[in-house]
């Protein structure tokens, strides 16, 4: 039998409005943002954070980063130091999450942070979550809209092939402009750690927060995107491989490394990392249309953007 398919809304105010009213009733909403489409539901609402997490398959101490639509929704339901309102007016809207203390009376969910006293808070740059965060008028909680461990998703289709009825509805809004998960930081007085890797590079960052301290595969999960394995296809995945096995998909970074798909046409890192996971979806159905028994990718630069892609590499093709 097919697979149901969830409606799909459009990128106007009626689609907005669909989106938001879903959500108020507890539903699913795909929605895109520049990092990649995320798994919306009302943070405040433990039924529809429940559903996220049964959705993707998500374990549930693995804590989900909430959305809101300006500085002062976050201060409502988080402590907000010197140094993360620094970052907050350097970085928001845009690809950063910040690990907060939670304050007394914050309404969200336990789910959303998986029991720690810290909650992961993103303003979204891309204006369609932003519409649809004011139409709503509450925290969402939207983790990338795919199953649990698998690529993540830069477009409507790459939800629907994932998720299928899953989700109630997705919104369409094209291909997800950054096309990384946002990188997470946790600000402090003895200074500010690097939770994960993202659309934000640390170049970036250090001049305004000093050498961050990276922290990204702790013993303990605080944040999204620490699992050692994520992110990843259904076929084995080898990195830094030369592109010489015609038994495997080839993955260049560049289209002159002469593999079957490439992240960049010159060697780009931002066309690269928007590319990312569009290309891992095409190599994962090539190799299983094509019979291939792995992927292939080139090395990448570990630079700016780079460190985000590999960060993202490492993980997919961890066993």
């Amino acid at each position: 039998m097919p697979q149901s398919q969830p409606e799909i809304l459009l990128e106007d105010s009626e689609g907005i409005a669909r989106a938001a009213a879903l959500l108020t009733q507890g539903a699913l909403v795909a929605i895109p943002t520049e990092t990649v489409y995320g798994l919306a539901g009302d943070a405040r609402n433990d039924t529809a954070c429940a559903r996220i997490f049964e959705a993707k398959g998500r374990p549930r101490f693995n804590p989900l980063i909430v959305h809101l639509p300006g500085l002062d929704a976050v201060a409502e339901i988080a402590e907000l130091s010197n140094s993360a309102r620094d970052l907050a007016q350097a970085f928001w809207p845009g690809p950063m999450t910040l690990v907060l203390p939670l304050k007394p009376g914050h309404g969200l969910s336990p789910l959303v942070t998986a029991g720690l006293e810290t909650v992961a808070i993103r303003l979204p740059a891309h204006p369609t979550a932003r519409a649809i965060l004011t139409a709503f008028g509450g925290p969402i909680a939207a983790p990338s809209a795919n199953p649990s461990g698998q690529i993540s998703p830069t477009t409507a289709s790459h939800v629907i092939d994932g998720l299928g009825d899953r989700v109630a509805a997705v919104l369409d809004a094209g291909s997800c402009a950054v096309g990384l998960e946002s990188t997470i930081l946790a600000p402090s007085d003895t200074g500010t750690r690097l939770l994960r890797e993202g659309g934000l590079p640390r170049e970036a960052i250090e001049p305004l927060t000093g050498p961050l301290i990276t922290d990204t595969t702790p013993g303990r999960i605080e944040a999204p995107g620490q699992l050692s394995r994520h992110y990843a296809p259904s076929v084995p995945m080898q990195l830094n491989a030369p592109l010489d096995d015609m038994s495997a998909v080839r993955v260049g970074f560049t289209e002159a490394d002469g593999g079957d798909l490439a992240l960049s046409q010159s060697g780009d890192l931002v066309e690269a990392a928007a590319a990312l996971f569009r290309v891992l979806h095409e190599a994962d159905a090539l190799a299983r249309t094509q019979g291939k028994a792995a992927i292939h990718v080139a090395p990448i630069p570990e630079t700016g953007l780079g460190r985000a892609i590999n960060d993202r590499l490492r993980r997919a093709a961890a066993p």
